[in-house]
């Protein structure tokens, strides 16, 4: 078992070095990337073509890639926003990874980009445990998901600078409970933002927008606990060396699992995958 552990937190290390390489690289153009992660189904690709749609129109530079197991769907939709769009095809695999993300933005991001957004895939484990070179991590949930969603997957929104509900325009049709919503995202990531919105209707679109663009001119944006209770066990954990996380050779019994958030490499417990086996660096990213 320990093996296993291990082989996937060295998938995970390799990853982290990959996203500081990759927060390096947008760094020096001026690029600032917003890591968008939620279930199938919650609305973030319709969502994102408002917010696209609405910085064309700003005359804020954008572009986005957005990322699914099949089909180039969601890049033709977020094109209609008259933003640079690229599809990743993952070829089965359930998130991104940063060596991936790179790949595809080699050659292919306009100069300029000042906002880059990535649709994850539609998925709240894995995609949870991964840094994509991020400035900005937002966790999507609708209220068609449940009010629970926050505490069933508290990585994904504890490692979260943002959470946006969606789908406000039918809460109480469905009769979203947004009180216990709240109480659970306070409970998994307190004290961070918290924005509604609706698509449909525009509600909260432009203050989304706008908690984005602050991020990108620098505003300091929220540190979840999550994020600073690993940057702990790191310290405690160092083997002297300066090497930072390692890997054993299976001599161990001791689990690296613990959540890392986007400030500090974007690495989140996966120990929340049942039955979690070591999955591939480098896979995906056939599409055009």
């Amino acid at each position: 078992m320990c093996r296993t552990v291990d082989l996937h937190q060295a998938v995970l290390a390799r990853n982290d070095e990959n996203a500081l390489a990759l927060r390096g690289y947008l760094g020096d153009r001026g690029t600032v990337a917003v890591n968008l992660l939620s279930s199938p189904g919650s609305g973030k690709t319709a969502l994102l073509e408002q917010l696209l749609a609405r910085a064309v129109a700003a005359g804020v530079t954008a572009a986005a890639v957005t990322a699914d197991l099949a089909t180039e769907n969601d890049a033709t939709r977020l094109a209609r926003s008259g933003a640079p769009v690229r599809q990743i095809l993952t070829d089965g695999l359930c998130h991104l990874e940063a060596g991936m993300l790179r790949r595809r933005l080699e050659g292919w991001m306009p100069e300029g980009t000042r906002l880059l957004f990535v649709e994850n895939v539609g998925n709240l484990v894995c995609p949870a445990s991964y840094d994509l070179g991020e400035t900005l991590r937002i966790a999507l949930a609708s209220v068609t998901e449940g009010e629970d969603k926050p505490v069933k997957y508290p990585t994904a929104f504890g490692l979260a600078q943002l959470v946006v509900i969606t789908k406000t325009d039918i809460a109480d049709a469905v009769g979203f409970d947004r009180e216990a919503f709240l109480r659970g995202v306070e409970q998994v990531n307190p004290g961070v933002p918290v924005l509604e919105t609706s698509a449909r209707t525009g509600e909260g679109v432009d203050a989304l927008l706008a908690h984005v663009l602050r991020a990108a001119d620098g505003e300091e944006a929220h540190v979840p606990v999550l994020a600073r209770e690993h940057e702990r066990y790191l310290d405690s954990h160092d083997h002297g060396d300066g090497t930072g996380p390692h890997v054993h050779d299976g001599d161990g019994d001791h689990d690296h699992g613990e959540g890392r958030g986007p400030s500090s490499g974007g690495r989140g417990r996966h120990d929340d995958v049942p039955g979690a086996a070591p999955v591939p660096a480098e896979t995906g990213g056939n599409a055009p």
